[in-house]
């Protein structure tokens, strides 16, 4: 036999599944079709990681692990009710017990419904799926279904609940064999996935106690940041403002995310509203922060007063970073419950990503300018801190070119979400290192009785930058500059002594 793996053969499937509107850690199903894979009819029902039970607990006690079926029903049209159909299979295996689904004959092509000439073989019944014990969990994968009898329409699963007693990464298919049926058969009802703390997916469950953090770290921040600026607003800079906007949407959104995963994890329903705007708080975030880095990097409000023709351009580039990030948060979020990523994500990563390596691009080569200028005018408290400034930030660069390494390899590596465990660092990286960030901005621009010290003026380089952002470098001396004005009254002054001259001449 082929050791082709079932969750492969389906994985198209559980990435259509994903895009679905799934509200809940119930999982609802609406008149779900059903799709031809290979020789079977599937409906991915669902994939979460699962924490075991604790030892002792039985169903009805409010730390256990388990998948409940709850009135699932399966319908066909009336013109398919002529005849008694082969069982709707339910199939739940752990992502270990994969090659347990499935087989082949004489070394042909996998399949998961059981074939003629395996039937030959006597290793399956006709019709029925292909499926062995597991030898690491017993009574795995759990395999049950339902008939259609002769002129209904309908037939209902029996309600049921599966125990989770094994760690690990669940999924579960509805299958059927008739290809009379074909794709004629829906199914609707609901699944509950509960884990020992609650509903939230096992991939998620980290990341309510991160969001909690999170938030503790930015109330410090805020209280650090705002303490300085009660105390010296009559100094406040403009850029300063932008910062403490930054901190504000900030706390914001990791309240938001916190009391999302809270809220989902208590009920069982996510908070789509709470969702939604916890992702665009964190957009809005992440496109003004990269803006503020942009236009710092550029001088404003530090050694120019404006940005003269390039506001436009910014803020053009800040609306497209923040509609590309929205749509792509709003994907990866809004609805998601089930433990799988889906590929479609990645046609939305891609324009962020480009946007992203296009704010990199502006940023440096901005800063590679603005550090010559000040280096140039000899402002030294002013070079002190850009210095600082592009340390940091080339330090950020390299850190994330190293994480979204790691990242892919972790990805390529993990196809069947065998780490989801360790899946929530991932996200949790970028929202530690964009924290830093923030951080060290606000250590060097904090307001203080000095912040003017780093502001505009006119009086540090005795000229503006100009708008192709060119550097004079020697500036004349004020007596040895002559208008036309001072020019033609000095001729003036000069004819005028000639004439008196040439008169007392005269006259003597």
């Amino acid at each position: 036999m082929q050791r082709l793996s079932f969750v492969i053969t389906f994985l198209p499937l559980a990435a259509a599944a994903l895009l679905a509107c799934i509200e809940a850690s119930v999982h609802e199903y609406n008149g779900e079709k059903f799709a031809a894979q290979g020789n079977a009819f599937v409906f991915h029902g669902g994939s979460e990681g699962i924490y075991s039970s604790a030892p002792g607990l039985n169903e009805s006690s409010p730390a256990d692990s388990f998948i409940r079926f709850e009135k699932v029903v399966f319908r066909r049209p009336s013109e398919f009710s002529n005849f008694s159909s082969g069982s709707v299979h339910v199939i739940v295996f752990e992502v270990d017990d994969r090659e347990t689904i499935g087989g082949s004959a004489y070394g042909g092509q996998r399949a998961v419904c059981c074939s003629a000439d395996l039937a030959k073989l006597g290793v399956c019944k006709q019709g029925e799926i292909i499926h062995r014990p597991s030898t690491n969990n017993p009574g795995w994968p759990q395999v049950f279904g339902a008939s259609f009898d002769a002129d209904k329409t309908e037939t209902t699963l029996y309600p049921r609940s599966i125990q989770i007693t094994k760690t690990g990464m669940y999924n579960l298919y509805f299958i059927h064999c008739d290809p009379q049926l074909k794709d004629a058969v829906v199914v609707n009802g609901k699944t509950v996935w509960k884990n020992p703390t609650g509903y939230l997916p096992g991939r998620m469950a980290p990341l309510m106690k991160f969001y909690l953090f999170m938030s503790l770290a930015f109330v410090v921040l805020g209280f650090f940041w705002f303490s300085q600026y009660a105390r010296f607003w009559r100094e406040v800079l403009p850029l300063q403002n932008s910062i403490t906007l930054v901190i504000t949407l900030g706390m914001l959104e990791m309240a938001l995310w916190y009391y999302d995963y809270a809220e989902f994890n208590e009920t069982g329903i996510r908070p789509t509203g709470i969702t939604v705007w916890a992702v665009t708080f964190g957009s809005v975030k992440r496109t003004v922060s990269r803006l503020i880095i942009l236009i710092v990097s550029m001088g404003y409000g530090v050694v120019r007063p404006t940005l003269g023709g390039l506001t436009s351009k910014v803020l053009l580039l800040g609306g497209t970073f923040f509609v590309a990030t929205e749509v792509l948060e709003l994907i990866e979020n809004v609805g998601a419950v089930s433990d799988q990523s889906g590929k479609a994500r990645l046609f939305f990563v891609l324009p962020v990503a480009i946007l992203d390596a296009f704010f990199i691009i502006w940023i440096f080569t901005s800063l590679s300018s603005t550090l010559n200028k000040l280096q140039a005018r000899r402002m030294t408290a002013k070079l002190d801190i850009y210095r600082k400034f592009t340390n940091a930030l080339a330090v950020a660069v390299i850190l994330s070119v190293g994480w979204i390494c790691y990242e892919l390899n972790f990805k390529s590596n993990d196809v069947y979400n065998e780490q989801w465990q360790k899946a929530w660092i991932i996200p949790a990286f970028w929202q530690v290192l964009s924290f830093s960030v923030l951080c060290i901005i606000c250590a060097l621009w904090a307001p203080s009785q000095n912040s003017t010290r780093y502001a505009y003026s006119s009086e540090d380089v005795g000229e503006e930058f100009d708008k192709d952002d060119t550097l004079t470098l020697i500036k004349p001396s004020s007596k040895n500059v002559r208008t036309p004005e001072l020019r033609l009254a000095e001729s003036n002054d000069l004819l005028l002594s000639d004439v008196n001259l040439d008169q007392e001449e005269k006259t003597a």
